[in-house]
C-alpha cells in the first residue's frame, strides 16, 4: 500500500463496528479499510484522520483487549492534534459519547488540550497550539528543565 504513514496506532475493541462509527461521529475519522470475513465479522479496519491511520480492531488474542475487558486500565493513549475548533471539538465529542475526563485547558507548552474516555475504556488526549512557544518560555512556565524542543 502507498503513502502509508511511519507509525499507527491499532486499538482493540470489543465491538469494532460500533466503534468505527462512534469515531467517525466523535472525531470525524475516515473509514477507508474494512475487512471482513465470509459471516460480516471485521478482520482489519483503518480509518483516517488528516495525515494519519489509525487501525481499529476485535480482540484477536489474550494480549490484545479493549480496556473494557481488563478493568478499564491502558497501556497507551492516543493523541489528536487539531489546527483549530478545540473546544467545538471537545463538545462534538461529548456528544458522541465520550466522558470528559479534563476539560479544555491551556497548558504551559503552549497547547490546549482535553482528555476524553470512549465508551469501551480508551483514553484519548486532543491538542490544538494556541501560542507559539520557545523552550525558554516552556521552562520559565513549568519549572521543568527540557530538551529537544523544536
Amino acid at each position: 500500500m502507498a503513502n502509508r504513514p511511519s507509525l499507527t496506532s491499532a486499538i482493540c475493541y470489543r465491538d469494532p463496528k460500533a466503534a468505527l462509527k462512534f469515531l467517525e461521529q466523535a472525531f470525524g475519522f475516515e473509514l477507508f479499510m474494512l475487512i471482513e470475513d465470509g459471516e460480516g465479522n471485521l478482520v482489519h479496519s483503518e480509518m483516517r484522520y488528516g495525515d494519519s491511520v489509525i487501525m481499529v480492531g476485535t480482540e484477536w488474542s489474550d494480549d490484545h483487549k479493549s480496556p473494557l475487558s481488563i478493568g478499564g486500565k491502558n497501556t497507551q493513549t492516543v493523541h489528536l492534534q487539531v489546527e483549530s475548533g478545540i473546544d467545538a471539538h471537545c463538545e462534538r465529542a461529548r456528544a458522541a459519547g465520550f466522558e470528559i475526563l479534563m476539560a479544555p485547558a491551556d497548558q504551559f507548552y503552549g497547547d490546549r488540550t482535553y482528555r476524553a474516555r470512549d465508551p469501551e475504556g480508551h483514553i484519548w488526549t486532543v491538542g490544538q497550539t494556541v501560542k507559539p512557544t520557545t523552550r525558554e518560555e516552556a521552562e520559565a512556565a513549568s519549572g521543568l528543565k527540557i530538551e529537544g524542543w523544536v
